[in-house]
């Protein structure tokens, strides 16, 4: 198992052409996580395309529970152990672990981790659902 936010020294000496990364920032564990994970995207390539869930999208995408990301953990951990959709399956002792390893992020934080790329809203029906960092 590896660490996206600290790749072996023989990995970060390749030469790669783009990064692609999807839905992963979100999960990496935090500011200083996300920061060490944006260092290694422009480390490892010229070009990237890094897509994130939008924080502010009405429904949490991980669960597909309105608002949910919008309720404080422990409120967020009674819904992820008996929230019957989403791709992950919490119990009570496990719930809270879960919804923590899932912190959406805004426009404000992709702008701070990838400050020379474009922020683009993908959108659906008119609401943004995700943003994608670009450098081309």
């Amino acid at each position: 198992m590896g660490d996206a936010c600290a790749p072996p020294d023989w990995l970060m000496r390749e030469s790669f052409d783009m990064v692609y990364s999807n839905s992963l920032i979100e999960h990496v564990g935090g500011h200083q996580r996300c920061a060490a994970l944006a260092e290694v995207v422009h480390a490892a390539a010229p070009l990237h395309w890094v897509q994130t869930p939008y924080r502010y999208f009405p429904v949490e995408p991980h669960w597909l529970c309105p608002g949910m990301q919008f309720l404080p953990v422990r409120a967020r951990a009674k819904v992820a152990a008996s929230w019957p959709f989403g791709f992950m399956s919490s119990t009570d002792s496990t719930a809270v672990e879960d919804v923590l390893s899932a912190a959406l992020l805004s426009v404000t934080e992709m702008e701070h981790y990838f400050p020379e790329s474009e922020i683009i809203r993908d959108r659906w029906l008119g609401v943004t659902k995700s943003i994608v960092a670009v450098r081309s």
